[in-house]
């Protein structure tokens, strides 16, 4: 071949490649990252539930989820209702009303699924933590220290108590969440209270402190690791703004025993559960999500439920899910996570 001929080959092939790179987007997009930070990815997310109902029940105000023994997912509303969801589908199987024992509504915020089957609940207006049957019949409930109470009876706020459930140390240890500081408390100190499971009912037993990045940031769930560490939920809403939600690996292995201290002030004394940082769920990608309220991130919304779906050689599978309130701005979407810790 002559040199004219391999240097007009070599300029229409620079050409091409030129032309390529140039609307090389409309041809071969780059693919979409999933990475929310080093730790977390988001695989997913869904809204197949947003304003649906099942069984005339709005399916909605979702605070807190749970795999079941058959492998379904029970998902906790607010307003009183246990659903059943297909783990694959979300679409719902069943559902069954909640009450106290005259009745009433609850305002059901946290729930683990013990190994017999039976469902503990917590109710933040008490606050308290009751066991039921599968079909709904209070068995028992759980001591709540005095403290921890809404006042006049103790310091907590109504609203403000028993948000997050977990079951620890192969379900010997149950642990709860405050969603906020007792009075007397600094702000943004939260207590964690455990109960110790003896001859099958669960008795008091130690208390930690955990401290959130900023006082108008709440705990709204923890969920237990096999190792005994926990990943816990911090979330908060500034009007105009969005939401803050950020997911947590904590260590409360060493943390001081705080069931004997009056106010938690910071105090040298009392060592806090240790935490890290995993992600901010706003840096996660939106994977086309929409908001129907500013956000600073459009996949954001309340997100108050969560549960470990799944654990393999260090990386754990979260599945979150957002409380719509019943409000039309607002959505119930699940979030699939992948963590590494």
């Amino acid at each position: 071949m002559q040199l004219r001929t391999v240097l007009a080959t070599t300029t229409a092939a620079l050409a091409a490649a030129a032309c390529l790179a140039a609307t090389g987007p409309a041809q071969a997009a780059a693919p979409v990252s999933h990475a929310c930070s080093p730790s977390v990815s988001l695989d997913r997310f869904s809204d197949a539930l947003d304003k649906t109902t099942y069984d005339g029940t709005f399916v909605g105000n979702l605070s807190a989820l749970a795999v079941d023994g058959d492998g379904s997912l029970a998902a906790l509303s607010d307003r009183s209702s246990l659903f059943s969801l297909d783990a694959k589908t979300l679409a719902p199987k069943a559902v069954v009303p909640l009450a106290d024992e005259k009745g009433a509504a609850l305002d059901s915020e946290g729930l683990v699924i013990d190994r017999d089957g039976t469902r503990l609940i917590t109710s933040e207006t008490e606050p308290s933590i009751r066991r039921y049957s599968t079909d709904g019949r209070i068995l028992d409930r759980l001591p709540v220290p005095a403290s921890l109470q809404v006042a006049p009876a103790g310091r907590a706020t109504s609203n403000q108590t028993f948000e997050g459930l977990t079951l620890m140390n192969g379900g010997r240890t149950l642990l709860a969440s405050m969603e906020y500081a007792l009075s007397g408390d600094t702000a943004g100190i939260v207590r964690f209270q455990t109960w110790r499971r003896h001859h099958g009912r669960f008795e008091l037993a130690a208390q930690y402190a955990y401290r959130t990045d900023a006082a108008f940031l709440g705990v709204p769930e923890v969920q237990a690791l096999p190792d005994g560490r926990l990943l816990v939920l911090e979330r908060g809403f500034t009007s105009g703004v969005g939401n803050t939600v950020r997911l947590y690996l904590a260590d409360p292995r060493h943390a001081t025993d705080t069931s004997g201290v009056e106010n938690l002030t910071g105090q040298s004394g009392v060592r806090l559960i240790k935490k890290t940082l995993l992600t901010d769920i706003a840096s996660c990608p939106t994977l086309g999500a929409t908001a129907k309220q500013p956000q600073p991130n459009p996949l954001l919304d309340n997100i108050e439920g969560m549960a470990v779906t799944g654990v393999s050689k260090g990386r754990i599978e979260v599945l979150l899910v957002s409380d719509d309130n019943q409000n039309a701005v607002q959505t119930t979407r699940f979030y699939y996570l992948r963590v590494r810790v």
